[in-house]
């Protein structure tokens, strides 16, 4: 069964607007960040890396943002056209603003975390009409990413492709991506969620990123069915809550629920994961597999990234993931 439409005959499989930024992961791994000396640079922001999944298993993809007018947005720009990624639409600021940056922590495979350095970054600047609307027109999957929710006038502007995506009839894919340090209340952050979120087709959010969005609703008991049955009320037709590594449920609007199985992985560090999963399941999604096919693409294509240093660099490409569940299923790889 199909559960998402896309548009034929557009030059533009997937884009994406949103956060471009600089990972620098630590190379001393298995010690807190006080005593890391050393960090190598990848180009980060969950849309971006999971436009890079995508160009590499074999998508036209492109990106809609903002970049800083300095050495790292040069970096950013040169690494998404050495991925085959269009940035036609990705604008350098004249401002002032600066790359964002992340640096990361790798204590130990489960205890990572990230120290974000995100004042007056460059991604937040994109302004409603610096969108372009022939971009998206030639689309047929749209991401929007709930970080560039979080600010004017990142925020209008991705209300203006929105708009666009709905003239054109280009689907919508809603990453929530939620990030509390950019935002400056609780009820700000669930009212733009929630007002993006009813314009989309696809919605994927861990468990506590629907709580944070439900902060005006009853849901007691954290009920998934709940939660995607009132989104069905607007524009979804499907619904995925991520529950870690209890694995991720997608729900329908005929009122179906999907799992598939998962697999295991040499653990490196946890982050990343989220981004491949999209790359990995959108990409199914839009082959027209099953939803527990696309799933379970979407999460061999995470544990390769979560296995791995890097996010961006390490995001496969189809024939690595195909290898990796056959290699899976052959018991090569235990944990």
């Amino acid at each position: 069964m199909t559960y998402l439409s896309l548009p034929e005959n557009r030059s533009v499989d997937f884009t994406a607007i949103g956060r471009l930024c600089i990972d620098l992961n630590a190379n001393e791994i298995h010690r807190p960040m006080e005593q890391t000396s050393t960090f190598t640079k990848y180009v980060g922001g969950s849309p971006a890396n999971i436009t890079i999944g995508m160009s590499r298993l074999g998508l036209a993809a492109a990106f809609i943002g903002k970049i800083a007018d300095d050495q790292m947005g040069r970096f950013i720009r040169d690494y998404l056209t050495t991925n085959g990624i269009e940035t036609s639409n990705v604008i350098t600021d004249c401002t002032g603003a600066v790359t964002g940056l992340a640096f990361t922590e790798i204590k130990s495979p489960t205890d990572c975390s990230i120290l974000m350095y995100r004042d007056n970054a460059a991604d937040l600047k994109l302004e409603p009409g610096e969108v372009s609307e022939e971009l998206i027109a030639r689309t047929k999957l749209l991401l929007i990413s709930g970080t560039a929710l979080a600010a004017s006038p990142s925020r209008e502007a991705v209300f203006q492709a929105l708009r666009y995506a709905k003239k054109h009839g280009t689907a919508i894919a809603f990453d929530l991506d939620y990030r509390p340090y950019t935002w400056t209340s609780a009820e700000e952050t669930a009212v733009y969620y929630n007002l993006a979120a009813e314009k989309c087709d696809v919605i994927l959010g861990t468990r506590e990123e629907f709580d944070m969005m439900e902060r005006f609703e009853r849901n007691p008991d954290r009920s998934d069915e709940w939660t995607a049955g009132r989104w069905f009320e607007h524009a979804a037709k499907i619904v995925i809550i991520k529950h870690g590594k209890d694995g991720s449920i997608a729900y329908t609007k005929d009122g179906a629920s999907h799992r598939a199985k998962t697999f295991p992985a040499k653990v490196v560090k946890t982050f990343g994961a989220g981004d491949a999963y999209a790359a990995g399941f959108l990409y199914g999604l839009m082959q027209g597999w099953t939803l527990e096919r696309s799933m379970e693409f979407g999460s061999a294509a995470a544990c390769i990234v979560i296995s791995s240093h890097s996010c961006s660099d390490a995001m496969p490409s189809a024939g690595q993931v195909r290898d990796y569940i056959d290699r899976c299923e052959r018991g090569e790889i235990v944990v």
